[in-house]
């Protein structure tokens, strides 16, 4: 039993499809079904089966793919001992994170990484909250959040870590009758129009909230992902909106105001495969991270 082959069945279950996996890791799918080829004789079993257009695990490779994240992730534990042992930790870490959680964390990230032998390799995705967990496939460190719970949906399985908590704040134009408020309750914000974020994006569930609160039905005249966005029709008087503390930057078109009676905090959770946050680097960056998040506000 080769490491190599666990893996590919492992990432053939979570990616789909051999093109999927040749794709992500820069192979081709002739290169990958020989791999399963050579699997399946050295260890006298199928590994896999034809469905649909596609292949999918038997229950072999299934009992495989299973034992691949504890086996990978011991190997990286020794692997991250000996690094350990030669010094400070070095090498390239590669991190997604949503924009906003991005613009809180990484600038103190960065400074706190210069000058040693770790380096970042950084994208930004804004997705829905369970949509997070998938991109742990091809990121160390996937900075998610969640108004929900401190694992985000649909990553119940993976390492996670808080590394944050950032007040959700509602954004009030400045000529509006709420804007010389300190605090908001949830009867103080029904009657007005609301620039909202789509379905399944965790803002979205303090408008849920807002609504369950009060049984008003709340005016979302448009459902965007952008907070720059967001800001600019706030600033313009087009309504309401929830936009996080620590990364909106100050203006003198709107103020940020506390919302009380309902749960407007979010979690900001670092999440990775075990075998990758195992890795000695991995782990240094993730509590550089942490002690970033713990500064804020």
């Amino acid at each position: 039993m080769e490491i190599r082959h666990l893996e590919l069945l492992r990432d053939l279950r979570e990616r789909g499809t051999l093109g999927a996996v040749a794709a992500a890791t820069y192979r081709t799918p002739s290169a990958l079904s020989q791999q399963l080829r050579t699997a399946e004789r050295e260890l006298g079993v199928a590994l896999v089966e034809p469905v649909s257009r596609g292949l999918r695990l038997t229950w072999a490779g299934e009992v495989l793919a299973d034992g691949a994240d504890d086996v990978l992730a011991a190997l990286a534990r020794v692997q991250s001992a000996l690094d350990a042992g030669r010094g400070e930790p070095a090498g390239t870490v590669r991190i997604g994170t949503l924009p906003s959680a991005g613009a809180a964390l990484m600038p103190g990230l960065l400074s706190r990484l210069a000058g040693t032998r770790l380096s970042i390799v950084l994208e930004d995705f804004d997705l829905a909250e369970a949509e997070y967990a998938a991109r742990t496939l091809d990121h160390d460190l996937v900075i998610a959040h969640s108004l929900s719970a401190d694992v985000p949906a649909g990553a119940e399985g993976l390492f996670s870590r808080v590394v944050a908590r950032e007040p959700i704040d509602v954004a009030v134009p400045t000529g509006h009758p709420l804007a010389g408020a300190a605090v908001l309750r949830p009867e103080d914000v029904v009657g007005d129009p609301w620039i909202a974020v789509p379905r399944g994006f965790p803002f979205a569930t303090i408008l849920e909230r807002l609504e369950a609160a009060t049984g008003a039905t709340l005016e979302r005249i448009v459902e965007i992902r952008d907070n720059r966005l967001v800001e600019s029709l706030v600033a313009q008087g087009a309504g309401l909106a929830l936009l996080p503390r620590f990364s909106t930057p100050p203006s003198g078109a709107y103020r940020l105001i506390p919302l009380a009676g309902v749960r407007a905090t979010r979690a900001i959770v670092a999440l990775g495969r075990r075998d990758r946050v195992a890795r000695h680097a991995v782990g240094a960056v993730l509590d550089q991270l942490a002690a970033v998040g713990e500064l804020l506000g």
